[in-house]
């Protein structure tokens, strides 16, 4: 009868240590889930979404403002050149 109760009580330990590693994988399991949608949310996300329509707008608007600098500079200098070869004394 002894036998069957020590035989009983280790097989009650290694069933606690079993389902306690079962508790402690599956806590893990679930860092590991809510880790990997926060860096999801954070590079895909609505706020990522934005930033990155409002950079390519911005990026837009840049381009179109270069185009007409280039544009201002080109008919600036034509002024100029036009304005130096009236005035000789002007090197």
């Amino acid at each position: 009868m002894r036998e069957i109760l020590e035989e009983y009580k280790t097989s009650e330990i290694r069933q606690f240590y079993r389902s306690r590693f079962a508790l402690k994988l599956l806590f893990a399991s679930l860092v590991v889930v809510g880790f990997g949608i926060y860096m999801g949310d954070l590079f895909f996300g609505r706020s990522s979404l934005d930033v990155l329509l409002g950079l390519q707008s911005g990026k837009e608007q840049l381009q179109k403002r270069v185009i007409e600098l280039k544009h201002e500079n080109a008919a600036l200098q034509k002024e100029y050149f036009e304005l130096r070869q009236l005035d000789p004394d002007m090197r």
